[in-house]
């Protein structure tokens, strides 16, 4: 064999070993494109919302007094009770009487417009309201708990992320959705 077709052998099998170094190295396992999703658990947030309730409330009410003391009713029944209390006996008995029925009616006549007063009232209707705090779960995203090879990681994600979390060219966990 010749000299020139010996180094053209050696340099043609060193460019195949070459060049199927380079093919197989991109073949080679350059890492996974995903990321084994473990868990997922989604993160709620509660939201308080206060609204106002109103609703309409029968209220009975005392009308107000004209006479606070009972003057009137204390005044009448004294004259009731002396002009009853003077019917009765003669003499001093029958001023003792006359004097007894009158304290006695002006009590009664008190006690007697206290308790008319006392029932004398109305009925109305009142608009009454209050506020009240409605309470509901807002999903905030979701807790992730991923395997990328030995490596076991969490992350936080706004979306479910299925069973797996695909891998850029450097790696990485893709977080973003892709938007076609």
């Amino acid at each position: 064999m010749n000299k020139s077709m010996l180094v053209g052998a050696v340099l043609g099998a060193v460019g195949v070993t070459a060049g199927g170094a380079v093919a197989t190295y991109s073949l080679v396992d350059r890492g996974p494109d995903y990321a084994e999703v473990l868990a997922v658990t989604p993160v709620n947030e509660t939201v308080k919302t206060p609204r106002e309730v109103c609703k309409d409330v029968t209220v009975t009410r005392q009308r107000p007094v004209q006479d606070q003391h009972q003057i009137a009713g204390t005044a009448i029944g004294a004259i009731a009770g002396g002009l009853l209390g003077n019917q009765i006996g003669g003499g001093n008995g029958k001023k003792i009487a006359t004097v007894a029925g009158a304290v006695g009616g002006g009590y009664a006549g008190n006690k007697i417009q206290e308790g008319m007063q006392q029932r004398d009232t109305y009925t109305t209707t009142e608009t009454r309201c209050n506020t009240v705090t409605d309470t509901s779960q807002k999903l905030v995203g979701y807790d992730v708990k991923y395997q990328l090879g030995e490596k076991v990681g969490s992350v936080r994600m706004d979306r479910d992320p299925g069973s797996r979390i695909p891998l850029n060219d450097k790696g990485e966990l893709v977080l973003v959705q892709q938007t076609q």
